[in-house]
C-alpha cells in the first residue's frame, strides 16, 4: 500500500476519514503479529509505512476539527485554551484596551471639578 497524502484526504468526510483509520489499525495489527510470527521481510518494511499513514489520517482529523472548532467559537466571548492566541504571558494578563480606559468615581469626578486650566495669551 502507498502512503496517504494529505490533500487526498481532506476531501474526504470525517465518516470515511474514522473508517480509513480503523482499516490502517487492523492491517498494521495484523503486521505486527507477523513480524512476530516470523514473516517475510517484504511485508516487515511495510509497518513503517502504516504507521506513518495513520499519523497522516489521525493529523487531518483532529486539523478538521480544530477548524470546525474555531468556526463555532469565532464570534463567541470566551474561546477553549488551545484556541487561543498564545502571545507571552505578560500579554496575556495584561488589561484590555477597554478596561484600560474605565475610570475610578474618585477620579471622574476630581477630573470634573479640577479640569485642566486652559489659558489665553494675548500676543
Amino acid at each position: 500500500m502507498v502512503r496517504v497524502k494529505a490533500h487526498e484526504l481532506r476531501k474526504k468526510s470525517k465518516h470515511e476519514l474514522i473508517n480509513q483509520l480503523d482499516e490502517l489499525k487492523k492491517e498494521l495489527a495484523q503486521l505486527r503479529v507477523q513480524k512476530v510470527t516470523g514473516g517475510a521481510a517484504s511485508k516487515l518494511s511495510k509497518i513503517r509505512v502504516f504507521r506513518k499513514s495513520v499519523a497522516t489520517v489521525m493529523t487531518v482529523i483532529n486539523q478538521q476539527q480544530r477548524e470546525h472548532f474555531r468556526k463555532y467559537y469565532a464570534g463567541k466571548k470566551y474561546k477553549p485554551l488551545d484556541l487561543r492566541s498564545k502571545l507571552t504571558r505578560a500579554k496575556r494578563r495584561e488589561l484590555s484596551k477597554s478596561q484600560a480606559k474605565i475610570k475610578t468615581a474618585r477620579s471622574a469626578k476630581r477630573a470634573q471639578h479640577f479640569a485642566p486650566r486652559v489659558y489665553a495669551v494675548k500676543a
